[in-house]
């Protein structure tokens, strides 16, 4: 199948560092082109892939200090995209609701997946207004709020499994909180929960700008604890120990969270969450299995003594048997077919050389 995948240009495919749907668009991309499609990636200049890379700008804009509108490159991209659409069978949207205009007045079937939240008054009018978008939510819990749009599936995220790696034991103990500082992130409720169990709490994250007074007025000053430790924004390469020598990952949302890719990165480390049950988790972390829901601080203190209870490799199990890049993979492609209906079978070498060897006796002579 020729599939193309629209990304968001704002991070690399994958990302250099924090980047949480154009990640996902890179395993994806990845696994399709494993599975045998010709597939082309619509993505900053700066991604690495094994698809056909076409790019929407020169690098990744929230890296470009010389962009200041984002949006335009976005047209530009979708723009370029119809250009090409009939060299698709399907094309693959990961960039909200920007296309629909085009897509409802192209014959070339189109998918979007839907990675962000949905309950803000705004977004209504405009799903019932483009009810012929086949759309894709990342949980059933997304959906909600416009549960009558037109969902034709929910597919969960999933990571190369081979990605991160299962750590045996918490080597360092400590909590861990990895992610992006803002309010609905709940940061300031995982320094309450590691300072009242009296255990470290490490926290990788980046500050966006729009986040950044939150981060000066509310959680700056709770860094200077002992206890708490802020090391900025990681890349991959760090994140596999960062998870792994982990006694826990702290998740205490307060948000109707879409997704929470960090939970399957802890879960393949083998290391528990302890988590908020708002938005999708209760979709990703079987309780008492894989790690707690607690809804205060002190139940978050009251999970931290429980962690003994998990077993890692419960966590590494859970993990394999449902949030694996290749499930999400072959997911994508069921309702890929579903869309674009039944493909030709390719004909091998010897069956083409006899279909022609059939057209040519079977055409009258001019002679």
């Amino acid at each position: 199948m020729r599939i193309a995948q629209v990304a968001p240009l704002y991070e690399s495919v994958p990302p250099r560092l924090y980047g949480g749907t154009e990640r996902v668009v890179s395993w994806l991309t990845e696994e399709l082109v494993a599975l045998g499609h010709d597939v082309t990636l619509f993505a900053s200049g700066d991604s690495v892939t094994n698809a056909r890379l076409i790019s929407g700008s020169t690098k990744a804009l929230r890296l470009d200090p010389d962009c200041v509108d984002p949006l335009a490159h976005h047209i530009l991209m979708i723009e370029r995209v119809y250009e090409m659409a009939e060299e698709f069978d399907l094309i693959h949207f990961h960039i909200d609701y920007l296309h629909f205009p085009l897509s409802r007045r192209e014959r070339v079937p189109c998918l979007t997946t839907l990675h962000g939240r949905l309950d803000l008054p705004d977004l209504p009018p405009l799903y019932r207004e483009f009810t012929d978008m086949p759309l894709v939510s990342i949980s059933d819990a997304q959906r909600k709020p416009v549960s009558w749009a037109n969902w034709i599936g929910t597919v969960r995220h999933g990571l190369p499994a081979e990605a991160l790696s299962m750590k045996n034991e918490a080597r360092e103990g400590y909590l861990a909180f990895l992610g992006r500082v803002s309010p609905e992130k709940g940061v300031d409720q995982a320094i309450a929960i590691a300072i009242r169990s009296g255990m470290t709490l490490k926290i990788a994250a980046k500050v966006d700008r729009a986040d950044v007074d939150y981060f000066e007025r509310k959680i700056k000053p709770l860094l200077n604890h002992p206890l708490v430790e802020f090391i900025g924004e990681i890349g991959p390469r760090e994140k596999g120990d960062f998870l792994g020598n982990a006694a826990a990952l702290l998740f205490p949302i307060n948000w109707p969270e879409p997704f929470g890719l960090v939970m399957i990165e802890a879960m393949s480390c083998g290391t528990p969450v302890i988590a908020h049950p708002y938005g999708s988790v209760p979709e990703i972390i079987p309780d008492g299995v894989c790690g707690f829901y607690v809804h205060d601080v002190q139940e978050g203190v009251d999970a931290v003594h429980r962690l003994g209870e998990i077993d890692r490799h419960a966590c590494r199990r859970h993990f394999e048997l449902n949030f694996t890049a290749e499930r999400m993979a072959r997911d994508y492609v069921k309702i890929y077919q579903t869309l674009v209906g039944p493909q030709p079978a390719s004909l091998s070498l010897e069956e083409g050389v006899l279909n022609w060897m059939e057209a040519e006796s079977s055409t009258p002579s001019t002679t």
